[in-house]
């Protein structure tokens, strides 16, 4: 009995040892390339970076990026950056610890608009919004910045608006203590246990308690904002901003709640295995250009970059600072006279095809991707977030491209995914894996545990 017990032992960890050793190699090379994607290229002369001009008589919005060596996720960042910015209402800013490059999830590299330190100078006073996006390094010394500055205009009259796992960040600092707040799906059950003392809802897209605002994962961040546009703007602004983007959940600005809250199912741990598993990873280019929409370019990081399948490589026509559609300062890793070979090149924006013509006509000089995609010119009238995730479902399979959307919070019924029902590639990697542990497991029980177990029996029965 107990060599019985020895033998599926045996079996199980090195199963467990072989799956869950590629598994976790595939988690660090995938953190590698979504949320640690910091730069490391050298960096080349910021002349040109532009600054919007300050108007004292609009408020201030400050668009918050922590310095360290994990990223600030890019969605959270861009979306309210760009929302807030189409409005005309307000002075907003990028701003971080120095105004050294910051980089965004996936690997989109800024430049600050100011410092901590140089907005408060130039104000005389506390923002009159900080949006806190979400910024995963609360634990690095290099942070510390980042938190006291919350800290510091948490006593003012500043409103707060964290987007998706944001709220972690105001939860850090403390100003979540005895509040009620949300967060993305994903993330709740474990804030739960990091910060019982905060009332943290499932069921709603975003909570405001005073003046702090919290939403939900990613999409519900758009709802967000726009509910503040609204209460400090007049809804009219905010339903002129959600028709501009042809945004199709406009419903949840008014009212938050949401009859199903998401949970974990299969195409989670597709996800997962996608991470360990999808050896083979897809080198797609975006393209970076002048007046480029900012939320067309969000749509392509977060909707391949954080799936396990596609590295997202930044591309430009040159090396200078990239001024977009509202003023935010972009640089690219990678000119197009020296990209390396991509499996697809992507051209976000509705407008691409004007706005971008001569770096389109520069690409494809050097046609050096398999497929090039003006993902967003064949339609304009789109809300952004729908064909990437479209083609997600083409390029790789049904089950991740709902796994994306779901991870967007995505829940209008404007996309229609057509492709593989599961991914292939990722499942067969895993069963080739757990073949190829079953055979080292059934080599070490054949060759130390059942051949001593038959010399044993040989020496009992001479």
């Amino acid at each position: 009995m107990k060599k019985l017990v020895l033998r599926i032992a045996v079996y199980v960890l090195i199963l467990l040892v072989f799956v869950g050793g590629i598994e976790f190699y595939g988690f660090k090379r995938h953190q590698k390339d979504f949320y640690f994607n910091v730069r490391h290229e050298p960096v080349p002369s910021l002349q040109g970076a532009v600054v919007p001009q300050y108007d004292p008589y609009k408020p201030t919005v400050a668009v918050m990026m922590a310095d360290s060596s994990i990223t600030t996720e890019d969605f959270d960042f861009l979306i309210p950056y760009t929302l807030f910015s189409m409005t005309d209402a307000y002075n907003v800013y990028a701003v971080a610890p120095d105004k050294n490059i910051k980089t965004l999830s996936g690997g989109l590299d800024v430049i600050p608009h100011y410092s901590y330190k140089e907005l408060d100078q130039l104000l005389g006073k506390s923002p009159d919004i900080v949006v806190v996006p979400y910024m995963p390094s609360i634990k690095e010394k290099k942070y510390q910045p980042t938190r006291e500055w919350i800290q510091k205009h948490s006593n003012s009259k500043t409103t707060f608006l964290s987007i998706c796992g944001g709220s972690v960040n105001l939860a850090d600092a403390g100003l979540l203590k005895g509040k009620s707040a949300t967060s993305h799906w994903q993330n709740i059950p474990l804030f739960k246990k990091q910060y019982p003392n905060t009332n943290w809802k499932e069921n709603v897209r975003y909570v405001q308690e005073g003046n702090i605002l919290t939403t939900a994962g990613q999409s519900a961040g758009i709802d967000g904002v726009l509910h503040l546009i609204a209460q400090q703007l007049g809804e009219p602004m905010a339903a002129k901003i959600s028709k501009e983007i042809h945004y199709p959940s406009y419903y949840f600005v008014q009212n938050p709640k949401v009859d199903q809250p998401f949970k974990t199912d299969i195409k989670f741990a597709t996800y997962w295995l996608n991470i360990g598993f999808h050896w083979n990873k897809k080198q797609m280019g975006v393209l970076l250009y002048k007046d480029m929409d900012e939320m067309a370019l969000s749509s392509i990081f977060d909707s391949y970059g954080d799936t396990g399948t596609t590295q997202v490589l930044t591309v430009s026509s040159s090396d200078a600072p990239i001024t977009t559609k509202h003023h935010l300062n972009i640089l690219a890793r990678h000119p197009i006279l020296n990209v390396p070979k991509l499996d697809k090149m992507i051209i976000p924006g509705g407008d691409a095809k004007s706005l971008a013509a001569a770096d389109i006509k520069l690409w494809d000089k050097k046609d050096n991707a398999k497929e090039t995609l003006l993902i967003h010119s064949d339609s304009p009238n789109r809300y952004v977030f729908e064909a990437p995730l479209e083609d997600l479902a083409k390029q790789e399979d049904l089950l991740t491209a709902k796994h994306a959307a779901k991870r967007f919070e995505y829940r209008a019924n404007g996309i229609h995914l057509e492709g593989k029902t599961f991914p292939l590639e990722t499942y067969g990697y895993l069963l080739l894996t757990g073949l190829l542990a079953l055979l080292v497991a059934f080599y070490i029980d054949r060759r130390f545990i059942m051949k001593k177990s038959i010399f044993k029996s040989y020496k009992q029965a001479s």
